[in-house]
């Protein structure tokens, strides 16, 4: 059985991101969504509404799954009999970065592979970064996350 492993942050999931499991999906047999707990980043969302967000947005690919992750990528992804890391792609700038961290990959195990995916151009300007800050300041997110992200949103800049 081929496995995917697609990981972010998903803070909070957008339709580009959804653009890329949908796609990935078809590409194995089984694709992992895993959210990382970055204790690094001040997270908008707990990682546990993340997950809920990512489910209820992948609900209709029957392949897809979504789970927690923390520590180092690679153990995840062997805890999980995979071998294969599928990230998104949106600018050069991403490129550089997820080149670097795919190399870092196959120094701490040469059997672990890293598929890049190309954004959809219509969510080449999206990230969640963006997302978070249109929200905060009440934007039009029509389009660019599901409807129940939209209403998450809503509620935690409710207050603002």
């Amino acid at each position: 059985m081929r496995i995917g492993i697609c990981p972010g942050s998903f803070d909070p999931v957008t339709n580009g991101h959804l653009d890329i499991f949908e796609r990935a999906s078809k590409l194995v047999d089984k694709l992992i969504v895993a959210v990382l707990d970055n204790p690094n980043k001040n997270s908008l969302f707990t990682q546990e509404e993340r997950v809920e967000l990512i489910e209820e947005a992948v609900a209709h690919l029957p392949n897809v799954e979504v789970d927690c992750a923390s520590g180092l990528l690679i153990d995840y992804v062997k805890s999980k009999n995979s071998y294969m890391i599928i990230r998104g792609l949106r600018a050069l700038s991403d490129f550089e970065y997820e080149f670097q961290r795919a190399l870092f990959s196959k120094y701490l195990d040469d059997e672990i592979e890293t598929v890049f995916i190309m954004t959809n151009n219509k969510y080449s300007y999206v990230s969640s970064t963006g997302i978070r800050e249109l929200a905060k300041f009440h934007g039009n997110l029509d389009g660019l996350v599901t409807e129940t992200v939209k209403k998450a949103l809503e509620a935690k800049f409710s207050k603002i």
